[in-house]
């Protein structure tokens, strides 16, 4: 039985496979519309989200599965102080497969510990966000024809932005791949992923404060919003959140093939504006978080089909 909690939980090659069957999702939906007929997935969101938790639930429901699960601590035992532990125990029973998004990081990792059926980690606190990650390259993939020989830029929220850290964690793995940070001072990237990932990997990289100085060298451009939930006071937020918005006076920087990628939600970091760009291709992103969710879930399940 596997778990996903880090994107370095597949080997490159196992990556290809996933991304491979993802396009063939893609390409041929009705082929996989009862492939999991009678598995359930239990959807564990301790946090918020939108995305990540429909995105399951849609994945799984076309599948011809089913869907459980709760959408924030407050309606679930935990709010009675039931642990992570006791709580996949329990769930264990009731479901095939579960996704959980936890504020606290390492939390799926402890549910992993202790399941019996598999567990994916959607998201825990600043740390990782795998499956997101698996949609971006799904999407770089699909738009770009590669995943090596590319410019990134990552801008926003370095330092809390779990869906960064875990999209370099990916993206040293494959040759050619230079990395434009973008950020005030204050949301730099973690000191750990600059050493022990970029550093350590001895990874092409660059920090920067300026979006302007960065766009006309980039083939992405990966926007992330200033994360309220994460500062500890109001006053850091204010002051940070408007820091960067891409409009199209910006965009006019950048070359005719730069796609414009984003996690979602946004605040203001992206204007409407950009929306009708076809290089803007974050609302896609969406859509192909599901065939790739389809994928992680056949594979996690060992489903095959032919």
């Amino acid at each position: 039985m596997r778990h996903l909690m880090s994107p370095l939980d597949f080997t490159v090659e196992e990556l290809d496979k996933l991304l491979n069957l993802a396009n063939d999702i893609e390409k041929n939906p009705e082929k996989y519309a009862h492939a999991c007929d009678g598995k359930k997935i239990a959807t564990l969101f301790y946090e918020p989200s939108t995305r990540t938790r429909l995105s399951f639930e849609a994945a799984m429901l076309n599948l011809g599965g089913s869907v459980l699960g709760f959408s924030s601590a407050d309606s679930s035992s935990a709010a009675k102080g039931e642990s992570v532990a006791d709580t996949i125990r329990i769930v264990s029973c009731y479901a095939d497969i579960c996704a959980m998004r936890h504020p606290k990081e390492g939390a799926p990792l402890v549910a992993s510990l202790k399941s019996s059926i598999p567990v994916i980690n959607a998201g825990d606190g600043g740390h990782q966000h795998p499956t997101q990650t698996l949609t971006d390259l799904l999407t770089i993939r699909s738009l770009k024809g590669r995943l090596d020989n590319l410019t990134i830029g990552l801008c926003g929220d370095l330092k809390f932005g779990r869906t960064v850290h875990s999209l370099i964690h990916a993206l040293v793995r494959y040759p050619n791949v230079r990395f434009v940070l973008i950020s005030p001072e204050e949301l730099r990237i973690p000191d750990y992923i600059r050493e022990d990932v970029l550093k350590r990997n001895n990874q092409d990289f660059r920090e920067v404060v300026r979006l302007e100085d960065a766009l006309p060298e980039l083939d992405l451009l990966y926007m992330t919003r200033v994360q309220k939930e994460r500062f500890f006071n109001e006053e850091d937020y204010v002051r940070m959140k408007d820091f960067y918005i891409l409009d199209k006076a910006k965009m006019k920087l950048a070359g005719p093939d730069m796609l414009v990628l984003h996690p979602l939600p946004r605040v203001n970091e992206i204007s409407v504006e950009v929306d009708d760009d076809p290089r803007a291709v974050y609302f896609k992103q969406v859509q192909y978080g599901v065939y790739v969710r389809m994928a992680l879930i056949l594979t996690l399940l060992e489903v095959e089909v032919c």
